[in-house]
């Protein structure tokens, strides 16, 4: 009886270390440090993940934000439709140099662009970004979970 009670905790406990956590939209998310903080990503794959966004929410917790993460780099422009909170954007490319860094207002629909390629793009909360200490130049490490579009 010992034997199979720790056999089902020893499955259980390996269940849920395989399952990769996910936000309340369904998303995998990952754990990433941006200047000298942490964050929790939301990770933005497909196309239909990539156009909703963070549209149609009220806020986003402090340490929160979504990377979207895209096949290539390549000039990258961002707006804000239906977008009800402000944010910050980072601009990343392949090799994890943020190229830009700008701030978007709720509901703007004029687009923000990256200036350069890149193949990431990371929303924060307003104000993040400058909080956090992570600037145009500096390299970031994107987690392995976030590195393909696929």
């Amino acid at each position: 009886m010992r034997f199979i009670v720790a056999l089902v905790l020893a499955l259980g406990v390996l269940l849920v270390a395989g399952c990769e956590e996910q936000s309340p939209a369904g998303l995998s998310v990952v754990k990433m440090n941006i200047g000298n903080r942490q964050f929790v990503l939301e990770v933005a794959r497909t196309p239909a993940e990539q156009e909703a966004g963070l549209m149609k929410r009220d806020s986003m917790p402090k340490d929160h934000g979504m990377i979207f993460v895209f096949p290539n780099d390549e000039v990258r422009k961002f707006w804000m439709k239906n977008t009800r909170f402000p944010l910050d954007i980072l601009f990343v490319g392949a090799k994890g140099r943020v190229v830009s860094i700008s701030q978007m207002k709720a509901y703007d629909l004029n687009e923000t662009s990256s200036g350069e390629p890149a193949r990431y793009a990371i929303e924060l909360n307003e104000g993040a970004a400058d909080d956090a200490g992570v600037k145009a130049g500096d390299v970031l490490e994107i987690p392995p979970a976030a590195r393909s579009s696929n």
